[in-house]
Protein backbone atom coordinates (compact mmCIF):
# COMPACT_ATOMS: atom_id res chain seq x y z
CA UNK A 1 0.00 0.00 0.00
CA UNK A 2 2.53 2.63 0.79
CA UNK A 3 4.11 1.33 -2.71
CA UNK A 4 1.74 2.26 -4.59
CA UNK A 5 1.54 5.83 -2.66
CA UNK A 6 5.14 6.38 -3.13
CA UNK A 7 4.58 5.38 -6.69
CA UNK A 8 1.37 7.88 -7.24
CA UNK A 9 2.83 10.79 -5.17
CA UNK A 10 6.19 10.60 -7.31
CA UNK A 11 4.09 10.16 -10.99
CA UNK A 12 1.57 12.96 -9.88
CA UNK A 13 5.07 15.17 -9.04
CA UNK A 14 6.67 14.59 -12.36
CA UNK A 15 3.59 15.26 -14.24
CA UNK A 16 3.16 18.25 -12.69
CA UNK A 17 6.67 19.69 -14.04
CA UNK A 18 6.20 18.91 -17.31
CA UNK A 19 5.57 21.47 -19.94
CA UNK A 20 3.33 21.47 -22.20
CA UNK A 21 3.83 23.19 -25.64
CA UNK A 22 2.65 26.75 -26.57
CA UNK A 23 -0.74 26.16 -27.88
CA UNK A 24 -1.07 27.40 -31.59
CA UNK A 25 -4.02 30.25 -31.93
CA UNK A 26 -5.53 30.11 -35.65
CA UNK A 27 -6.72 33.68 -36.73
CA UNK A 28 -10.27 32.37 -36.36
CA UNK A 29 -9.40 31.53 -32.94
CA UNK A 30 -8.06 35.06 -32.49
CA UNK A 31 -11.29 36.11 -33.71
CA UNK A 32 -13.46 34.19 -31.30
CA UNK A 33 -11.62 34.84 -28.83
CA UNK A 34 -11.87 38.74 -29.37
CA UNK A 35 -15.60 38.45 -29.45
CA UNK A 36 -16.19 36.58 -26.73
CA UNK A 37 -14.11 39.07 -24.64
CA UNK A 38 -16.12 41.59 -26.46
CA UNK A 39 -19.31 40.21 -25.32
CA UNK A 40 -18.19 40.03 -22.07
CA UNK A 41 -17.47 43.44 -21.87
CA UNK A 42 -20.75 44.36 -23.44
CA UNK A 43 -22.68 41.73 -20.65
CA UNK A 44 -20.31 43.87 -17.72
CA UNK A 45 -21.76 47.17 -19.55
CA UNK A 46 -25.43 45.92 -19.28
CA UNK A 47 -25.18 44.65 -16.00
CA UNK A 48 -23.50 48.07 -14.89
CA UNK A 49 -26.66 49.76 -16.20
CA UNK A 50 -29.03 47.41 -14.78
CA UNK A 51 -27.62 48.17 -11.79
CA UNK A 52 -28.09 51.67 -11.78
CA UNK A 53 -31.29 52.24 -12.74
CA UNK A 54 -31.97 49.79 -10.06
CA UNK A 55 -30.09 52.04 -7.61
CA UNK A 56 -32.00 55.18 -9.35
CA UNK A 57 -35.57 53.23 -8.63
CA UNK A 58 -34.21 52.49 -5.06
CA UNK A 59 -33.38 55.95 -3.98
CA UNK A 60 -36.22 57.66 -5.48
CA UNK A 61 -38.43 55.32 -3.45
CA UNK A 62 -36.94 56.02 -0.52
CA UNK A 63 -37.17 60.37 -0.92
CA UNK A 64 -41.12 59.56 -1.80
CA UNK A 65 -41.59 57.79 1.05
CA UNK A 66 -39.60 59.29 3.62
CA UNK A 67 -41.37 62.63 2.27
CA UNK A 68 -44.54 61.18 2.50
CA UNK A 69 -44.01 60.20 6.35
CA UNK A 70 -42.31 63.38 7.50
CA UNK A 71 -38.65 63.13 7.64
CA UNK A 72 -36.86 65.81 6.66
CA UNK A 73 -34.90 64.61 3.62
CA UNK A 74 -31.45 66.18 2.38
CA UNK A 75 -31.89 66.48 -2.09
CA UNK A 76 -30.43 63.76 -3.27
CA UNK A 77 -26.82 64.90 -5.24
CA UNK A 78 -26.69 64.88 -8.72
CA UNK A 79 -26.07 61.57 -10.01
CA UNK A 80 -24.57 60.68 -13.42
CA UNK A 81 -27.26 59.45 -15.69
CA UNK A 82 -27.22 55.37 -16.53
CA UNK A 83 -25.61 55.16 -20.34
CA UNK A 84 -27.53 52.61 -21.70
CA UNK A 85 -25.12 50.28 -23.77
CA UNK A 86 -27.86 49.57 -26.14
CA UNK A 87 -27.36 45.80 -28.02
CA UNK A 88 -24.37 44.00 -28.44
CA UNK A 89 -23.19 44.51 -32.32
CA UNK A 90 -20.30 42.29 -33.19
CA UNK A 91 -17.83 43.09 -35.12
CA UNK A 92 -17.10 42.75 -38.69
CA UNK A 93 -15.56 39.99 -39.75
CA UNK A 94 -11.98 39.98 -41.09
CA UNK A 95 -12.00 39.23 -44.94
CA UNK A 96 -10.92 36.28 -46.00
CA UNK A 97 -7.80 35.78 -46.77
CA UNK A 98 -6.65 35.39 -50.46
CA UNK A 99 -5.40 32.06 -51.14
CA UNK A 100 -2.77 31.78 -53.78
CA UNK A 101 -3.32 29.52 -57.24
Amino acid sequence: MKRLLICTTVLLALAAHAKLPAPVLTDEAKAKAAEAAAKTAHGNKVAAFQLCRSMDRAAAHYFKTASASGKAVKPAQAAPACADPGPFVPAAAPAAVATKS
